[in-house]
């Protein structure tokens, strides 16, 4: 039954053909939930890039990923907060046009080695913020590039540590995993049998 709604969700909503969906199973996370909040970067210029790189604002994600995620920000809900989004899949075409910017595997995945978990709709980029939307210092803006954003740096507030600690271990216990240079990304860890894509985004045309 369940594979079933994720066919009709592809194939009615994402306008992805039966197929397509039979391969590459990515539901929509607003039409899951309403109690994210988004701010996807990529679909406009206030990014790392400068550019507009989605043309529209969507999350995609696997169906398991997107079950995992519902888990965790129910968490996160009951504690106070919310998760909110920043990016979720990521067409590969888009990863070579960061590539190319930044060519440094530190903080972009290579397209032409591993590409990135965002490639495989199988990681997050996100943040906390309270449940009526108010601003959760992390320590650092998204998508910057330097010691400030990783997780092993300790040299913060008691209350900068305390939000990093709950968002880090809210994920973690509900399967997910970090890298040591962003504290706002988080692959699935699971994720060693899904496909790199490069379905693009179902943006209205």
């Amino acid at each position: 039954m369940r594979t079933v709604l994720y066919l009709a969700i592809g194939v009615l909503i994402l306008g992805f053909s039966s197929e397509e969906i039979t391969q590459e199973p990515l539901v929509d996370l607003s039409e899951l939930s309403s109690e994210f909040s988004y701010e996807i970067r990529y679909a406009t210029p206030d990014n790392f890039i400068g550019e507009t790189l989605y043309d529209c604002a969507v999350c995609l994600l696997r169906p398991e990923v997107a079950e995992a995620l519902l888990r965790a920000n129910q968490y996160f809900c009951e504690q106070g907060y919310r998760i909110k989004i920043y990016d979720c899949y990521r067409p590969l075409d888009v990863q070579k046009k960061m590539w190319a910017k930044v060519p440094r595997p530190t903080y972009v995945a290579n397209p032409y080695g591993n590409s990135s978990i965002h490639n495989k709709a199988a990681a997050v980029d996100i943040t906390l913020e309270t449940l009526d939307g108010c601003f959760v210092d992390m320590g650092s803006d998204y998508d910057f590039f330097g010691r400030a954003a990783h997780i092993d740096n300790y040299n913060f507030s008691e209350e900068i540590l305390f939000h990093r600690k709950l968002l880090i271990e809210g994920m973690r216990a509900h399967g997910f995993q970090t890298i040591r240079t962003e504290w706002w990304h988080f692959s699935y860890q699971k994720n060693w049998n899904f496909k790199t894509l490069n379905t693009p985004l179902p943006c209205p045309k």
